[in-house]
């Protein structure tokens, strides 16, 4: 029993308990739940084969996610019934189900989000599988770009860049500021300050769609109906600023 303890504890700290097998190498038997449970002693060492047991099947589930939030949250989603606006009923956090980015990205469409371009060559690969945009992907830039060109790609990917930076930081302003008026609403003798709170919210919200708008604009190339989000976009921003 002892050398199985440390064995099985070994695995479990490892995270290879799930597909463990007998330590003998010619049997390839699996040890079950109840075995390991009545093996183990140690409460901690169990809780994390536990998680374990849950992070495996939750892996193995492809209608099971986790909530993607970065500040971290325990939850797990089910994707089917979860249209885009949907959110985390413990965090609040509204996750991507199409591809690996941490969060909801309209109007950036997933490839959006994972396509890149050098800004010396205007090369396009994909940032997930380093591979070029073509033949695996679409949209490929000609790495054989003039210089001038590769210029002009470099400063307006700048230009987008800040101002999706500066709509992150100002989101995260907003977020800040809603958890300070959160933190002053449950004193005594202060009047319901649940508009603000109410405000603080859609400024977050609107900061987001800012600052994946300029991912958005960014890739698009169709001229006239760029137009009409660009119109859209400084409307939303001139009144975002407002509030």
């Amino acid at each position: 029993q002892p050398c199985w303890n440390e064995y099985l504890t070994t695995r479990i700290e490892q995270n290879m308990v799930v597909n463990c097998t007998c330590p003998i190498s010619e049997c390839h038997a699996q040890p079950t739940a109840a075995f390991i449970c009545s093996i183990v002693s140690s409460e901690e060492i169990i809780a994390k084969y536990e998680k374990a047991l849950l992070r495996g099947y939750v892996e193995c589930c492809s209608n099971l996610t986790w909530c993607t939030n970065p500040q971290g949250c325990d939850q797990i989603l089910l994707k089917d019934g979860l249209g885009y606006g949907a959110a985390c009923s413990k965090c609040s956090w509204i996750s991507c189900f199409n591809c690996s980015f941490p969060e909801a990205h309209y109007p950036a469409s997933c490839s959006h989000m994972s396509h890149m371009t050098c800004a010396k060559c205007n090369h396009g690969f994909c940032w997930r599988c380093l591979k070029p945009w073509r033949p695996t992907h679409k949209d490929y830039y000609n790495c054989s770009a003039m210089v001038s060109k590769a210029a002009w790609h470099e400063k307006r990917f700048q230009d987008y860049n800040e101002r999706c930076t500066f709509h992150h930081h100002a989101r995260e302003f907003a977020m800040n500021l809603r958890n300070r008026v959160s933190s002053i609403s449950g004193l005594p003798k202060i009047r319901t300050l649940t508009f603000v709170l109410d405000a603080c919210k859609v400024l977050e919200q609107a900061r987001k769609v800012l600052a994946y708008s300029c991912v958005y604009s960014y890739y698009n190339q169709d001229t006239e109906n760029m137009d009409i989000v660009e119109q859209q976009t400084e409307s939303l921003e001139l009144h975002t600023n407002a509030l």
